[in-house]
């Protein structure tokens, strides 16, 4: 290895922490996106204006009931301590996805081998998929370390002797408690299912139930968990049948459920999870099939050996199963597929760790530049997205910014069109929508008032309206008027 070591292996770890430095250096460097960050920011900045720890608000008076407090608790958290901003927002979920990778390089360098584990650090860290959700606002990182932890939990006490388990025989039941918390019981699907599914196929049966304290580890998770599900329910009655029956059936089995209380549901054609997969995991989804092909043409492509074959299994059933649990659903987002990204990036190490037609060097050189072209793609994005006017029809963060330039007073700014959940964060809570006034049917009441309105939604504008307000500039998708008495 010392001689590999002078080529590019030694690039590895370095690479790693520069994508995870350069990472924390955007967090701050762009506004808050509408819809997902704004909004879960949104919600957490309520959580600590109203000191309410147990209740999500999606409005002053609107519980949110669709999803559980912990990405919000973190985000509260990190507001008290370094302010209400984008560089606190997005701090604790970036801290989140450095622990994972962390978490998994350490536990693949003590379970495998130390090669095995800076490979699946760099494979990880330079998915594109998560590298963009290492640092956005949003529940799903959470909810990936939960299943993380339980799924490298569970392998590491179905395949060591109760003496070396320690506290490893405890991760399964804390990491479904961290999935209960930010996600809800999508986390005991996503981890049950692989875990059943490798144990039917391996004939685990005895080995699994004797190496892990099930009863004592079930009442664990309850009592790390089941605490706030009844407070929340106690506090808002309803809770947990929209959660529950809402959230977790009808939303995944029902093609453009009208019943999200949140927003609309996002309609795609069954199956098209695969391809989200498929673009999530890039650049290595292009990479490795293409070194695959390559050594199968030549003849050179070696077979891992059948002592391995239960490792695989196992991560293939992980990596695999939240395509296949959403095969069949129409509401889907990209960061479904998130939580098999760690077995995916384990599964290429093990596959290519045993690549002997691969030298050491050339491996590090496919893993540097892939996590290279990931990189300094996120990085083109936060330059060019500003300048092209993209990242300010995404977010309203410039609009709040003339009007609170253009206020000499207390006069409200009221906003027409859909809810703009980056409006409510950057003016605290204090912008309105305007209401009746952007019908363009009835009279505009007097101010004095700031008043914003899409560029679209102007020519709708009555003429004898328009001769009371005087704009005050553009910003982004909307045009500012100020409104006089």
């Amino acid at each position: 290895m010392t001689g590999e070591k002078k080529g590019f292996y030694w690039l590895i770890p370095v690479v790693v922490v520069a994508a995870f430095c350069l990472r924390f250096l955007l967090l701050g460097s762009y506004p808050l996106m509408d819809t997902t960050e704004a909004r879960y920011a949104e919600i957490a900045r309520k959580m600590l204006e109203l000191n309410d720890w147990v209740t999500p608000w999606f409005d002053y008076d609107v519980p949110f009931w669709g999803k559980p407090p912990l990405s919000f608790w973190v985000t509260a958290l990190s507001f008290k301590v370094f302010g209400i901003n984008e560089f606190a927002a997005r701090l604790p979920h970036y801290l989140c996805g450095a622990c994972i990778v962390w978490f998994v390089w350490h536990w693949t360098a003590a379970h495998v081998s130390r090669r095995e584990a800076d490979y699946t650090s760099i494979l990880l860290t330079g998915s594109l998929l998560y590298f963009v959700s290492s640092g956005v606002v949003m529940t799903d990182m959470w909810l990936l370390l939960g299943t993380t932890l339980s799924m490298l939990g569970f392998w590491s006490s179905v395949n060591n002797t109760r003496a070396e388990n320690g506290h490893q025989r405890w991760l399964l039941f804390v990491g479904l408690a961290i999935g209960l918390l930010s996600k809800g019981p999508i986390a005991l699907v996503l981890t049950g299912m692989p875990i059943a599914g490798w144990i039917v196929l391996n004939g685990k049966y005895r080995a699994s139930w004797q190496s892990l304290p099930w009863i004592r580890g079930s009442l664990l998770t309850l009592a790390i968990s089941l605490p706030w599900y009844v407070l929340a329910e106690m506090k808002t009655p309803g809770f947990a049948e929209y959660f529950i029956v809402g959230e977790h059936f009808k939303r995944f089995v029902v093609s453009g459920w009208a019943g999200d209380l949140y927003g609309s549901a996002h309609h795609r054609p069954k199956g098209s999870i695969w391809l989200m997969l498929l673009a999530d995991g890039l650049p290595w989804t292009l990479m490795v099939p293409a070194l695959f092909l390559s050594l199968w043409q030549k003849g050179k492509l070696v077979k891992t050996s059948p002592q391995s074959r239960e490792w695989r299994s196992y991560l293939v059933m992980w990596t695999l199963m939240p395509a296949v649990f959403f095969t069949f659903a129409g509401n889907i987002l990209w960061t479904y597929v998130l939580p098999g990204f760690p077995a995916l990036a384990l599964w290429i190490s093990h596959w290519l760790n045993r690549q002997d037609a691969v030298s050491e060097s050339a491996r590090a050189k496919l893993l540097v530049s892939g996590t290279a072209v990931t990189t300094l793609l996120a990085l083109a994005a936060v330059v060019i997205l500003p300048m092209s006017g993209q990242s300010e029809k995404n977010s309203a963060k410039s609009l709040v910014k003339l009007y609170q330039q253009q206020k000499v007073g207390d006069e409200p700014l009221l906003y027409c069109g859909e809810r703009r959940f980056s409006i409510d964060f950057y003016s605290d809570g204090k912008a309105e929508r305007a209401g009746d006034w952007c019908n363009f049917d009835a009279p505009i009441s007097t101010g004095p008032v700031f008043l914003a309105i899409e560029k679209d939604e102007l020519a709708g504008l009555r003429s004898e309206d328009s001769s009371l307000l005087t704009a005050v500039g553009t910003e982004g998708a909307y045009t500012l008027f100020r409104l006089l008495p």
